[in-house]
C-alpha cells in the first residue's frame, strides 16, 4: 500500500513519550549570511544524536511476535544502527548491526553501547547491505533497512509534521538526501499539512566525504518513487562548503552537528537555495567522531584565517629561530607548533627550515604577519588555503 499522511500520523503517536519534538532555533549568523530569515530543526538534539530514532522505533513497534523472536538486523553508516540497536533494547530483542569497516568509531561505540552487536564489513554501506542480507538469509533475522520500509519513511515523516507547526512562516525547507527516507517522509507530510512549502533536498559530491551519513550511491527505490511526486528540487554541496558550514554551526550556534547534518547549512551559504523567503534547514545528526571533529575544525579555521601555516628557511645558527618567533609575537600571533627540517629541504648545509602553525584572529591578520616576515628577509612559504 502506498505511503500515506495517516500512516505519519500513526508514527506520531507510537513515538510520543520516545521521540523528542526537537527544537526549532531562529539563527541570526546564518540570517545574515543568507539575507533571508533562517530557522534549525534540531535532531542532533535527538535520542541516539539523529533522526533516525523515529523510523527505526517506529517499524520495531509494529512488529509481530516471531519477528520480535528472530531479533533485527540492519545496514548502517552509524546512525541507522544507533537508532535500531536503541529500539531493540527498548523492545526487549537482539539487534545485529553491520557497519562499514571505516564507519566512525564514535557511531561504532555507541552501537554497541546500546547493546547491538556489531560487524563491521567492506568499504561502504552498499557492503554492509549484502552483509545484512546474507545474515538474514542464515537466521531469519528481521530486517529495519535504513530507508526501504514504508514505515522508517513514515516515523521520519514526522520531522515534517512538527516543522509545520514550528516553523508555519517557511518559505523552504532543506532535508540532507543519502538514502532517502528522511526526505521522502519529511516532503511527504509538508505537502499535506503545508503544500505551499519548498522542499529542497541536499546532496554532498560522490566520492569520500566528511558526510558519511548521506554517503550511499543512490536513493532507495522506494524513497525515490515518493520523491519525484514530493520534492521540489535537489541540490548539491562539497566537503569544503559542509566543513565551512559545520565550523560556523559550531561557534555561532553551539550546535554541534556531523557532516551529513549540516549540508543544509552548506547549500544555504553556497547561494544555491533559490528564493528570498524564511528557510528551515534539518540538522538531522550531530554523531561526529572525536578526531573527525578536531580535523574539520582546524581545517575550517584555517580556511577562515584563523589559522595561519607557514615554511620557511633561516639561517641553521643560535638565536634565529628566536628572531622569527619574537616577529610573530610582536604582530600578536600565537604559535601553536614548531617544526625543524635539516636534512633535505634546504639549500645549503647552513640553513634550517621551520614549520608554524600559529593562530591568528582572520585572513587580515595572516597577510600582517606574512608581510612582517618578508619585511625582515624571509623567504616565506604558506601551506594550505587560502592561497
Amino acid at each position: 500500500m502506498a505511503l500515506t499522511i495517516a500512516d505519519v500520523r500513526a508514527a506520531r503517536e507510537r513515538l510520543a513519550g520516545v521521540a523528542r519534538e526537537t527544537p526549532v532555533y531562529p539563527t541570526e549568523t546564518f540570517t545574515r549570511l543568507s539575507g533571508r530569515s533562517v530557522f534549525l530543526k534540531a535532531e542532533n538534539l535527538q535520542r541516539t544524536g539523529s533522526f533516525k530514532i523515529r523510523g527505526a522505533y517506529n517499524t520495531i513497534a509494529t512488529l509481530g511476535e516471531a519477528e520480535r523472536s528472530a531479533g533485527v538486523v540492519a545496514a548502517s553508516a552509524g546512525n541507522h544502527g544507533q537508532a535500531v540497536a536503541w529500539a531493540a533494547r527498548e523492545a526487549g530483542i537482539r539487534a545485529t548491526i553491520f557497519m562499514p569497516q571505516d564507519a566512525p568509531m564514535a557511531k561504532v561505540e555507541a552501537t554497541r553501547s546500546y547493546g547491538g552487536a556489531t560487524e563491521l564489513t567492506g568499504e561502504g554501506f552498499e557492503e554492509a547491505v549484502a552483509a545484512a542480507a546474507a545474515h538474514v538469509e542464515r537466521t531469519g533475522a528481521t530486517l529495519v533497512h535504513a530507508f526501504e520500509d514504508e514505515r522508517v519513511i513514515a516515523g521520519q515523516g514526522t520531522i515534517g509534521l512538527e516543522l509545520a507547526e514550528q516553523a508555519p512562516d517557511a518559505e523552504t525547507v532543506l532535508i540532507p538526501i543519502g538514502g532517502g527516507g528522511l526526505a521522502s517522509g519529511i516532503a511527504l507530510a509538508l505537502k499535506e499539512r503545508r503544500p505551499d512549502v519548498r522542499t529542497i533536498g541536499v546532496i554532498c559530491q560522490p566520492g569520500y566525504t566528511i558526510a558519511d551519513g548521506i554517503a550511499v550511491k543512490r536513493p532507495g527505490v522506494l524513497p525515490s518513487s515518493i520523491l519525484e511526486r514530493v520534492l521540489d528540487d535537489t541540490v548539491s554541496v562539497s566537503d569544503e562548503e559542509i566543513t565551512e558550514a559545520l565550523v560556523l554551526c559550531v561557534e555561532r550556534t553551539k550546535l554541534l552537528v556531523e557532516g551529513a547534518g549540516a549540508v543544509g547549512l552548506a547549500a544555504l551559504l553556497a547561494g544555491r537555495v533559490p528564493g528570498t523567503g524564511s528557510v528551515a534547514v534539518v540538522l538531522s545528526g550531530g554523531n561526529i567522531d572525536a578526531t573527525t571533529l578536531i580535523s574539520v575544525l582546524r581545517h575550517g579555521l584555517t580556511e577562515a584565517g584563523r589559522f595561519l601555516a607557514i615554511r620557511l628557511l633561516i639561517p641553521d645558527r643560535p638565536g634565529e629561530l628566536r628572531n622569527v618567533l619574537d616577529l610573530v609575537a610582536s604582530g600578536r600571533g600565537n604559535v601553536v607548533s614548531v617544526d625543524h627540517h635539516r636534512e633535505g629541504r634546504t639549500t645549503t648545509a647552513l640553513q634550517t627550515e621551520i614549520e608554524l602553525v600559529v593562530s591568528t584572529r582572520d585572513e587580515a591578520h595572516c597577510q600582517e604577519l606574512l608581510s612582517s616576515l618578508r619585511a625582515a628577509g624571509y623567504t616565506v612559504e604558506r601551506v594550505g588555503p587560502p592561497t
